[in-house]
């Protein structure tokens, strides 16, 4: 959410924004907004008048009770009970009035970086930097479930039978292997001095729409009937809830926090072929990272975040490339965001694995989180990135590590997490 200051004094500016953003439909909510903005403020200014005038009155009151004029005194009494029913009106009226304008500033999207390229969806990302070199092997890599088949590593059967589709049962080897990667990752990041976290796995809607826009809300989260809580997404979701309406002071920040959860999705929408499998799925597991900092801050945090993923993938041998979002591929709330891709040796081409992202002070607001500085109070800036999330890290790491004779090479980073093996057969 912006701020409403600036979108009053740069009405324009804004326009501009939802023009780079395809969202065209959303450009009368600017004025609707100003307008809606000014008859609060005018309507808050005149019970500010009121209330100003009434405190008069009262001490007149006082006043000629005083002196024993009873009869005038009852006469700016009922002046003053006249102005306690206006008061009353017109305090319904600006709630009304607020509640309509942060409704509209809810849907309006944040201001992106001017670095940000102009698309309308994510076949226009833009290529940045390809890191290791991919690699084509001389003999067929097979389909991820497959590979796991094989191993007796996954059951997608009787998940069905127990959830539906969209679940699986990972078993063996594999179960442990997905295990190792995410244990790996939460040491990585404690070894880059994130301070690491199990959160809730169950936030209130006041959160939901304070970390994302109501488009994601309703592609992504589940409700839980008849309580006032969701099952989170990401991690990410209750780990910048954790500040929730607090003030922290500057010299505590930046706040960096690596956190592990299952997460949960709809999922909504058809599939195509690639995502069959445990490809797009309706419960997995994550390692996140979130940092809350400072404004100046957060385009260095924004590198070192993107920076993480790469070289944690790095260390298991797995190709990368990353992928500037355009401006039509952006959620509301964010100002900049950047895709880390894993090769994949059996496509031949790229997918993604993780998604950095720097949301300004868009979350902030939303939550009231505020930073206590030298010059006063200000919003922070949170920012989150995926250090890994399997299963989709899992079918990268298969074919990738996938050897000739059909089995697993375990890089070494990873062995001490696989009781020392060298390989899975």
């Amino acid at each position: 959410m912006i701020d409403m200051k600036f979108l009053r004094e740069n009405p324009e500016a804004v326009k501009e924004n939802i023009k780079k953003k395809f969202q065209d439909k959303k450009l009368p909510l600017v004025d609707e907004v100003i307008a809606l903005d000014a008859e609060a403020r005018k309507t808050q200014q005149e019970a500010d008048n009121l209330r100003a005038d009434r405190n008069k009155l009262s001490k007149q009151i006082g006043a000629l009770m005083g002196q024993g004029k009873k009869e005038e005194a009852e006469e700016v009494k009922k002046q003053v009970n006249a102005q306690a029913a206006r008061l009353e009106a017109l305090a319904e009226k600006e709630k009304e009035l607020n509640e309509k304008v942060t409704k509209i500033m809810m849907v309006i999207p944040n201001i992106i970086d001017p670095s940000v390229p102009i698309g309308k969806n994510d076949e226009e990302n833009v290529e940045v930097e390809r890191f290791g070199e991919p690699i084509v092997p001389d003999f067929e890599i097979p389909y991820h479930t497959d590979i796991m088949e094989k191993f007796n590593g996954i059951d997608l059967d009787s998940a069905r039978k127990v959830a539906g589709n969209g679940f699986y049962y990972l078993m063996g080897d594999i179960a442990r292997l997905h295990s190792a990667v995410i244990t790996y990752a939460r040491d990585f990041m404690i070894d880059r001095g994130f301070t690491y976290c199990v959160p809730p796995f169950m936030i209130r809607s006041n959160v939901v729409t304070g970390v994302m826009s109501f488009e994601e809300m309703d592609a992504m989260m589940y409700k839980i009937e008849g309580e006032d809580l969701y099952l989170i997404g990401t991690s990410e979701h209750s780990m910048i809830g954790k500040f929730i309406d607090t003030i922290i002071q500057e010299a505590e920040l930046p706040k960096t926090l690596t956190s592990y959860s299952p997460c949960f999705r709809k999922e909504k929408g058809a599939h195509g072929l690639e995502e069959r499998g445990i490809y797009r799925i309706h419960q997995f597991e994550k390692q996140e990272m979130i940092v809350v900092c400072k404004p100046e801050e957060s385009p260095m945090w924004f590198q070192k975040l993107w920076q993480n993923t790469v070289n944690l993938f790095r260390t298991l041998d797995i190709p990368v490339r990353t992928l500037e979002c355009c401006s039509g591929d952006l959620a509301d709330l964010k100002v900049k965001s950047i895709d880390v891709e894993a090769w994949s040796p059996r496509q031949k081409k790229y997918f993604e694995v993780g998604s950095c992202s720097n949301l300004g002070d868009a979350q902030a607001r939303r939550l009231k989180i505020r930073v206590n500085g030298e010059n006063g109070k200000y919003f922070a800036h949170t920012l989150n990135n995926t250090v890994a999330a399997p299963p989709r890290m899992l079918i990268a790491f298969l074919e990738n590590n996938l050897q000739a004779d059909g089995s697993i090479k375990i890089p070494t980073v990873l062995q001490p997490y696989m009781g020392g093996k060298t390989e899975i057969r």
